[in-house]
Order: structure tokens, then sequence, then C-alpha cells
């Protein structure tokens, strides 16, 4: 059985992932608009991830006989000043969800939940490619390279 406290912030976590879900459709939206299509598909597939994530959370919180019900979700926006802005703005939601999932490994190392600590440990992995992918884009941007030329190198970036 996990612990009440990590069992509450994974339910929060749940609104959390599907929330970075939203926020990623909004960007891959913001690139579609564009026609930076490869972009788009990134911050789309990127979506996709984030919805499995929550569906992850949430089969663990099932198998763990956990009742909960869905939190709701608030609005995403579409629009962005710049793609690097669109890309600032996503390492800051991957950088938020790390500090989350710190503090639900440090919730369950206090409460002796091993369970939920190994469960977690599948999630602090993944940040740490979340996060270094973000900020390879950001360097990509900065490099001063034409968005649409750009487009080639997203897979090397994703892959890395």
């Amino acid at each position: 059985m996990i612990s009440k406290r990590v069992g509450e912030l994974l339910v929060a976590q749940v609104a959390a992932e599907l929330g970075a879900h939203q926020a990623y459709l909004g960007i891959s939206l913001y690139f579609e608009r564009q026609s930076l299509g490869k972009w788009a598909k990134l911050f789309r597939d990127q979506s996709v991830e984030e919805a499995g994530h929550a569906s992850k959370i949430m089969a663990f919180l099932v198998d763990n006989e956990l009742d909960f019900d869905l939190p709701g979700l608030p609005a995403a926006t579409t629009h962005y000043k710049t793609a690097t802005e669109a890309v600032q703005t996503a390492l800051a939601s991957e950088i938020k969800v790390t500090g989350q999932f710190d503090a639900m490994a440090t919730a369950a190392v206090e409460a002796a939940d091993h369970r939920g600590l190994q469960f977690l440990q599948w999630f602090i992995d993944e940040q740490v490619e979340e996060e270094r992918t973000m900020r390879a884009l950001l360097d990509l941007l900065a490099s001063g390279i034409n968005l649409f030329q750009a487009q080639g190198l997203l897979a090397e970036i994703v892959e890395e």
C-alpha cells in the first residue's frame, strides 16, 4: 500500500501531467500555424507522452486501490511571441514537474513508502531527459538558425 501523502501527491500530479499535455498541444498549434510541421509534431508527440504519464500514474493508483476523482484542467494558450518563448515555457514546466517528483520522492522516503518510491524513480529518470531535450531546443534556437532549416535537426535532438 502506498502512503496517504504520496497518493495525494500522485493525484495532484495527474492534473499536472494532463495540464502539461494541454500546454504542449498549445505549443504544437503555435508551430503548426507557422507551417513548421516538424516543430509542431515534436510538441504534439510530447503532448501525447504527457498524457501517457498521467495514464501511468492513474494505473498505479488504481492498482494500489486508491480512490480518486480526476482533477479539473486549466486552459492552455496557443499564442507565443516567439519560438524561444514557447520552448522556454516548456522548459519551465519541466523544471516545475521535476520539483514535484522530487517532493513526492521525499514524501515517500519520509513515509518509508518503498512501493511509491520505486514507482517515482522512473519519472525522476524521465525528467532528466525531458529537461535535456528542452535545453537542447533552446540551444538550437539561440544558434540563430532559421526555424525551417532547424526542422531537419529536431530528430537528432529528441533521440540524444
